[in-house]
């Protein structure tokens, strides 16, 4: 990388900020309603957000994070961190909150932005950083596919909304489509930490497998799982 491009890329990176949209801890992660009891999956979300904010906050270089909610125990959590607090009064899903949040970063003179969702506890800072750093001038967009390769678990635009989004089933493709529209080929990675996001049984079994060390891995060690609802989960000792 010439000195010119590292430039660029430093740049990029500090005009970067990271949203992280979470509508409230009791609220989330209903699919898992088969697996956990309310007050489990409510542990659960926190726990995931609580391993998102230490690993957004340790990503070098960018701008800022913010994090939107209507939540008051979310905008506690998200403020000891130390991120920027948007409030979302009325929450009309995680699309709408986003572009609350980027509405509201652009009015304030952001130039670039990476949209990072609350359910991927295995994401680490040097995927998140590796995203970041290889994200071109703008307009320029920057996808991380869900494993499945149908959800988005990383998409970072410059300038700020320079695609519409929509979040949910099958917003890879979209988002995909979206920056073609545009004119421009986005940038592809699949990351394995941050490709994992928690929605189903079989999703809390890699997590089991792979996320020794997280919050969220402490935190399902300590539910008792019921082994007739979900025989394909078990917590390891």
């Amino acid at each position: 990388m010439t000195p010119l491009n590292r430039l660029r890329f430093c740049s990029n990176m500090a005009a970067m900020w990271i949203i992280v949209p979470i509508k409230g801890f009791a609220e989330g992660k209903r699919r898992l309603t088969d697996v956990l009891a309310p007050r489990q999956r409510r542990a659960l979300c926190r726990a995931m957000a609580e391993d998102v904010f230490a690993t957004v906050a340790r990503v070098p270089g960018i701008a800022g994070v913010a994090v939107v909610t209507g939540d008051p125990e979310v905008a506690t959590l998200a403020t000891g961190y130390g991120f920027r607090l948007i409030d979302d009064v009325r929450p009309r899903g995680e699309t709408a909150s986003v572009e609350t949040a980027m509405a509201r970063l652009a009015s304030d003179g952001a130039m670039a932005c990476a949209v990072v969702p609350g359910d991927v506890p295995l994401a680490t800072p040097a995927e998140i950083a590796a995203a970041l750093e290889g994200h071109g001038a703008g307009p320029a967009v920057t996808l991380v596919p869900s494993r499945d390769g149908r959800g988005t678990n990383l998409v970072a635009m410059s300038p700020v909304a320079a695609i519409q989004l929509r979040f949910g089933d099958d917003s890879f493709p979209y988002h995909t489509a979206a920056a073609r529209q545009l004119g421009v080929e986005p940038r592809i990675l699949r990351l394995a930490g941050l490709g994992l996001d928690i929605d189903t049984g079989p999703d809390l079994q890699e997590l089991i497998s792979a996320g020794i060390g997280t919050r969220a891995w402490e935190c399902l060690s300590a539910i008792a799982l019921d082994p007739v609802a979900v025989p394909a989960v078990e917590a390891r000792p």
